[in-house]
């Protein structure tokens, strides 16, 4: 449902700077570029729970929006019910809020409840912002992708975090600052702007990522270096978009074809691809040594012939539903900053709590490194896992802590659990 032009939202939004505690001027320029008008949709999640999209123009340029997410509870339509408690999640690579963190709003369809609607019917307002690189369509203008860095996501973030603090001030009468979280990229993108910027933060929530590659995991480093080299040669090239094609193309052919032959990969059929990216994904991006983003049932060829832990129908939806173009500079910048290569945010800057929550399949224990390297004093760590270091290539996966059925229980609760402590 839209309400295009909610001028009054807009004006309300631009004067509640007055109402909340002194900010800067920094800040205070950060809530004026959002106080134009901008469109607004609410659309209804399940039982009274809403998501608000807000797209934001912040520049001339093609794709110069900030798009917000807000998921919450509300006492009357446009109405949010009052919290204490309130979370911006940045989603991950192939993704963007709505698919990373409530699948049921996507397109396709997921099963999968959703991490937001979650912990906002545990009482916590939760927030998202989308990266600029996942708003143009399929054949929309790109021509702006080459500026979509790391600089401009830690800027954008602030004008969400400033966006997000100043409605609640009106709101919920909260002026105060909110906890930041993201997932896979979008954690390493949290731990970033943590350390660069920080204003508008009370807590930072890291979910399956490393931001310092451990000294014993060199090899991990080495692997991150080659791709920025190469990502760094490709922009000199003038290539900017790294497509998600394979993803969109794999979920798609899942969903509508299993049985048949894939064109991607004609050795499998298209669901054996889809088992095959989110079973074995260490094939591709050997973030860790058996890193998979869905837990795997093995076979005696060590294939995969099922997932234990997300349906096949979610993580097809996850897939399918991906933005069409991503990022390169970006895809470099995180590159970079894994490698150690070139001046970066330094997480000993980082000064507030921390939650890092890993899956063994994934980033798991290899993301425990960064948590060390914090200045905070507040610290908690939770590494989901099914079975010891022997079967980490069957275990929990990067993408279950998302969309596996038994993730309310296991990660979100305790996630939801630390959120209301901070």
């Amino acid at each position: 449902m839209s309400r295009p032009g909610l001028v009054a939202i807009a004006v309300i939004v631009a004067c509640a700077p007055a109402l909340a505690s002194p900010v800067s001027s920094t800040e205070a320029e950060q809530l004026a570029s959002v106080s134009a008008p901008f469109a607004v949709t609410r659309e209804h999640v399940t039982d009274d729970i809403y998501h608000y999209q807000f797209d934001i123009r912040v520049g001339s340029t093609p794709n110069a929006r900030v798009r917000i997410h807000r998921v919450v509870r509300e006492l009357s339509p446009w109405r949010p019910r009052p919290t204490r408690h309130a979370v911006m999640l940045l989603h991950g690579d192939f993704a963007n809020f709505v698919t990373n963190f409530v699948p049921s709003l996507g397109n396709p369809a997921s099963p999968a409840p959703g991490l937001a609607p979650y912990l906002v019917s545990r009482g916590i307002d939760t927030w998202g912002v989308d990266r600029r690189w996942t708003l143009p369509t399929a054949d929309g203008d790109i021509s702006d992708m080459g500026g979509m860095g790391v600089d401009q996501a830690i800027g954008d973030t602030a004008v969400a975090l400033a966006f997000a603090r100043a409605t609640r001030t009106v709101t919920d009468r909260d002026p105060g600052r909110i906890v930041l979280g993201g997932f896979s990229h979008g954690a390493q993108l949290t731990y970033a702007y943590a350390a660069a910027d920080g204003r508008h933060v009370s807590a930072i929530a890291a979910l399956d990522i490393y931001y310092d590659i451990a000294p014993e995991d060199a090899d991990l480093r080495a692997f991150a270096c080659a791709n920025a080299a190469a990502e760094r040669e490709a922009l000199a090239q003038g290539v900017t978009d790294s497509s998600n094609s394979l993803f969109i193309t794999a979920g798609q052919l899942a969903r509508s074809a299993p049985d048949e032959t894939s064109p991607l990969f004609p050795s499998y059929t298209n669901r054996g691809v889809l088992l095959t990216l989110a079973g074995l994904t260490w094939w591709l991006a050997p973030y860790t040594p058996v890193y998979h983003l869905s837990a795997p049932i093995l076979d005696a060829n060590g294939d995969v012939s099922a997932m234990s832990e997300s349906s096949e129908d979610s993580v097809s939806a996850w897939f399918a539903g991906a933005p069409p173009h991503q990022s390169l500079r970006e895809a470099a910048d995180f590159d970079d900053i894994w490698c150690g290569a070139s001046p970066r945010p330094e997480l000993a800057r980082i000064r507030v709590p921390l939650f890092y929550l890993g899956a063994a399949g994934g980033f798991g224990d290899h993301g425990l490194y960064s948590t060390t390297r914090v200045s905070s004093t507040d610290i908690t760590t939770r590494v989901i896992r099914r079975f010891g270091p022997e079967r980490v290539a069957e275990d929990f996966g990067h993408g279950d802590l998302l969309y596996a059925e038994d993730a309310p229980t296991l990660a979100w609760g305790p996630f939801a659990a630390w959120l209301l402590r901070h």
